[in-house]
């Protein structure tokens, strides 16, 4: 088990346990470069872009359809910790299951501290309905990076999804609010019962895969393995899935490429 005892870091050591920006040389450079390429894609790529779920600014989904008919769907949550970023950053997250003949949706959210944390998960429910309604997809696969790993995990619950692969995610907040991403997230302990998927693991649910890179954080390779070890506990169906050489940012270019690791697990959830 990758990590130690995070109970036992103070803040200092603790907040750079998961600062995956420090950790990794060159990823502000590498967002930029996602940025631009998924730019890029969307304008030659035909999309409903910006369809909205909610009221609010964020609450939107694109959709980029494959050009099959009652293809599958992979709804896909950006990261950020749940404070930055956009579903436009992540667009070309879309070319490779669109390659292998998935339809893909990009989700949008309201971003901390705009929204609690509570407000923020409950926003994501409302986003797959929304789809399942517009989209009709024989199967939906729900998947995220980052914070997205962590909503798609919680949406695992939810009656629209019939699996999920969740990326480098978070499954305990707890030590998240010791951590100075806290000073915008004012995670409160009744969230952290409430919000940790891995207290809340579901009776029923379809396939999780939960993937990570293996050169990521001990924290964050930690909070994968032990999420995907109590989800194959109660026996819920699912994997767990390393990816030798890939850090918590190269990892994405898994889902990117239509040969990629992340790519080939979406169409083995979309397919049954």
């Amino acid at each position: 088990m990758a990590g130690g005892d995070w109970r036992g870091m103070d803040r200092a050591t603790l907040s750079k346990a998961y600062d995956n920006s420090g950790a990794v040389a060159g990823s502000s450079a590498t967002m930029a470069a996602l940025r631009a390429r998924s730019a890029a894609f969307r304008e030659r790529q035909a999309g409903a872009l910006d369809l909205p779920y909610g009221e609010g600014e964020r609450q939107r989904f694109d959709l980029f359809r494959c050009g099959r008919a009652g293809a599958p769907l992979l709804a896909f949550i950006h990261g950020g910790y749940w404070q930055r970023n956009d579903k436009h950053g992540f667009s070309a997250l879309a070319e490779g299951p669109l390659a292998r003949g998935l339809d893909v949706a990009m989700i949008g959210y309201t971003l901390c501290p705009g929204a609690t944390m509570t407000a923020l998960c409950a926003e994501i429910p409302a986003a797959l309905s929304a789809l399942r309604a517009h989209a009709n997809p024989p199967r939906l696969v729900v998947s995220g990076w980052s914070a997205g790993g962590h909503l798609a995990a919680l949406a695992m619950t939810c009656p629209e999804v019939d699996a999920g692969l969740a990326v480098s995610g978070i499954f305990d907040l707890a030590p998240i609010r010791r951590t100075a991403l806290d000073d915008a997230l004012h995670l409160t302990e009744d969230e952290v019962a409430a919000l940790s998927p891995i207290r809340h693991l579901p009776r029923r649910a379809g396939p999780l895969t939960v993937a990570y890179g293996a050169g990521e954080l001990p924290e964050l390779c930690r909070q994968s393995q032990v999420y995907q070890a109590a989800w194959a506990g109660t026996g819920l169906p699912g994997d767990l899935l390393a990816l030798p050489g890939d850090d918590h940012f190269t990892v994405l270019d898994q889902m990117i490429r239509p040969d990629g690791a992340l790519t080939e697990a979406a169409l083995r959830l979309a397919t049954g």
